[in-house]
């Protein structure tokens, strides 16, 4: 009998701080978000910090290192600044992520293959710290083998495509997408890689992806924040955490 193991629910709640932020203020704080997550049920809190600072800052990074009982991931481009602030924190993961100042969320997955040298080194201090180092990708092989060759612990995989597909009704070009994300998972996890997913995902995306016994951890915020305003943050994640539970079993 095969034992799959639980699936854990990272709250990510970058867009708490982008509706903080939208009038200069100190309300909402994503401390407190956070702090409602951890209750609800969350595993652990996703933070993001953009080079430009558009929603999370330094300080939020600061409290929530300070404040949290669970464990931190902390989303990152892969800059000398950014490296200098997760070896300040020694957060429990660190998720290296695509990021141009253009871009409204992020775009894609890490371009790992062309730029394996290079994120080589820029991960080595990480894990030395000792902070699980997480590579956000698109479901792809060469890039899968690549974050394995540079030391990842964990990949995670764009659902992005996959939800929008789901989103815009192209329902055979999302099963395709969804048999993708299916295969990678697997090739990622026989090569000994923790395997995550995330990024757009919804009450309506998630079940297909839950499902995944190869998958241990999705990563949502952005859908959470928005049904929060209908439901409260804690119902929001309940739901969310009852549609992952139902499809694991």
């Amino acid at each position: 009998m095969t034992i799959v193991p639980p699936l854990r629910l990272g709250m990510n709640i970058d867009h708490v701080a982008t509706v903080r932020n939208a009038r200069g203020s100190a309300y909402p704080d994503p401390v407190r978000a956070a702090k409602l997550a951890e209750e609800a049920g969350a595993d652990g809190i996703t933070a993001h910090l953009r080079e430009d600072r558009r929603h999370i800052t330094d300080a939020d990074i600061d409290a929530l290192a300070e404040h949290l009982t669970v464990p931190l991931n902390f989303e990152m481009a892969a800059t000398p600044e950014m490296q200098a602030i997760a070896l300040r924190h020694k957060p429990h993961a660190v998720c290296i992520v695509p990021e141009k100042r253009e871009e409204r969320t992020t775009e894609g997955g890490l371009e790992v293959a062309r730029e394996e040298n290079s994120l080589a080194h820029f991960i080595a201090p990480l894990r030395e710290a000792g902070s699980r180092v997480s590579i956000f990708i698109a479901a792809d092989r060469a890039q899968i083998e690549a974050a394995h060759r540079i030391g990842a612990a964990v990949v995670e995989l764009h659902t992005g495509a996959y939800c929008d597909l789901h989103a815009e009704g192209q329902f055979d070009a999302r099963d395709n997408e969804l048999k993708r994300l299916t295969e990678m998972a697997d090739f990622a996890n026989h090569l000994g890689l923790e395997v995550h997913a995330g990024h757009g995902l919804t009450y309506e995306t998630v079940q297909p992806i839950a499902v995944l016994p190869q998958i241990v951890e999705l990563n949502i915020g952005h859908f959470l924040i928005g049904e929060s305003i209908f439901r409260g943050l804690k119902p929001a994640i309940h739901e969310m955490r009852r549609l992952m539970d139902e499809a694991r079993k």
